[in-house]
């Protein structure tokens, strides 16, 4: 939406000049007398100041002066806009509109007015009359369309400004969502079929048409498009992002890989489709192990990405289906290459340790991570586990005592750190001792 472009300063004209279709903002004409002209320009002082109250006063000057001033109309309408005054804004607006109807400053004045209220019904009938003076508007008419469900209407109007236009990103997007729906998918389907015989190398087409072949489980007819814009457009990475998906459907794994690694590596592609490619990847290799070093492979693609941690969140998804070797690889790869000690990262590696029974790389990993927080009692229960697993009980003893103190309002942590110490001390043979511990940890149990 052109939003904000009554909001301007004196002589200064918004936009392109060539879609103002030399019409000059109201601010730019003479003024008549001198008491008007010393009125209206204490009015835009005041407006440049956000004077707002002041500004209107001095326009009601000239406004008396001059009672069938459109200008001072129009400054006034801006005033009570800036002050939400909503239904004195739009009747300052009006009234410029009724005394110079060929202006479309005055009618974006309404407009603006219309869609901060939202009153959508009143902004479609104003922007259908600034179209008269500018086609361009038209966007904003499709936008209007859009949030009030009138998608027939929308898509006709797409379709105008595209042949007229060009293509836009947001009238592709309207056209994606609308399409969706059911009821026009066919009519779409028939339409981007007539656009490609048209018009053999406009990708976009063969993208929307896989698109809704896809979604209607149609994957042999998406398949012929995605080939066929391969034949057209040969170094369309698009296609590839179509082909990736039908081949991995298909169970053609080599040829999901190599699709997979255009995108990947594709500098148009955004990161959002390579990561749900990957995605689609990762839940093929967990069915099939045998792929999972074309998934290493695939991952070093993401080794800069700033968004998403990838080799952690493989190592959540392998975590999450308890297969806990794999997740330990993912998470060791994640710590390798962005930082060492993050600290989530650290202790979802200690729990995969722990559940893979690899006490060792645990123990010393949880010991590391003490030095670098000291505070963080998570870090000395994993090393008094470990040590204790590793019959170091003297070692586990000391680790767990220190880290108690740390445990603040987690009965649940609390306890298994008395559990923990009971094994200790059951390891060195105090029998008393032991029971004092498993004791607490039960009554602590009992309070969660």
């Amino acid at each position: 939406m052109k939003k904000g472009i009554l909001i301007i300063l004196f002589f200064v004209l918004l936009g392109n000049s060539n879609t103002i279709l030399a019409q000059t903002e109201p601010e730019d004409i003479a003024m008549a007398t001198d008491d008007y002209q010393d009125a209206f320009y204490e009015s835009l002082k005041q407006k440049g100041i956000e004077n707002y109250d002041k500004a209107i006063a001095s326009l009601d000057k000239c406004i008396k002066l001059k009672p069938n001033d459109a200008v001072a109309y129009f400054e006034l309408g801006k005033n009570y806009l800036a002050l939400k005054d909503y239904k004195n804004a739009q009747d300052a607006f009006e009234k410029a509109t009724q005394l110079n109807p060929k202006n479309k400053w005055y009618w974006l004045g309404i407009y603006d007015v219309s869609y901060e209220t939202k009153n959508y019904p009143l902004a479609i009938e104003t922007i259908q009359k600034i179209m008269v003076f500018d086609e361009e508007y038209k966007d904003d008419l499709i936008s209007l369309y859009m949030i009030t469900n009138q998608f027939d209407k929308a898509l006709t109007a797409i379709n105008e400004m595209n042949d007229k236009f060009g293509k836009s990103e947001d009238r592709e997007r309207y056209k994606i969502q609308i399409l969706s729906q059911g009821k026009y998918e066919d009519a779409a389907i028939t339409n981007l079929i007539d656009q490609i015989k048209k018009n053999p190398k406009e990708e976009s087409n063969y993208v929307n048409l896989i698109f809704l072949y896809s979604k209607a489980e149609e994957t042999e007819k998406a398949l012929e498009i995605a080939k066929q814009l391969s034949k057209e457009i040969p170094d369309s990475e698009w296609a590839q992002v179509s082909l990736f998906k039908v081949y991995l459907d298909a169970n053609q794994a080599d040829k999901a890989i190599k699709s997979m690694n255009i995108v990947l590596s594709s500098s148009k592609i955004d990161s959002k489709i390579k990561h749900r490619t990957l995605n689609e990847f990762l839940i093929y290799v967990n069915k099939n192990p045998q792929y999972a070093p074309d998934l290493e492979k695939a991952i070093a693609y993401f080794d800069n990405d700033k968004e998403i941690d990838v080799a952690k969140e493989i190592g959540k998804f392998y975590h999450g289906k308890g297969q806990f070797e794999s997740a330990i690889k993912y998470y060791e790869k994640d710590l390798k290459t962005n930082s060492e000690t993050d600290r989530e990262t650290n202790l979802l590696l200690l729990d995969a340790y722990t559940q893979a029974k690899q006490f060792a790389p645990m123990t010393k990993r949880a010991m590391n991570m003490i030095e670098v927080y000291p505070s963080q009692p998570q870090f000395y229960y994993y090393a008094g586990l470990g040590n204790n697993q590793l019959k170091q009980f003297k070692n586990a003893k000391t680790v767990l005592e220190m880290g108690l103190d740390y445990v603040v309002d987690d009965k649940k942590l609390e306890a298994n750190f008395n559990i923990q110490l009971g094994e200790a001390y059951n390891g060195l043979g105090d029998a008393k001792k032991k029971e004092e511990y498993f004791l607490k940890a039960n009554e602590l149990l009992k309070q969660k």
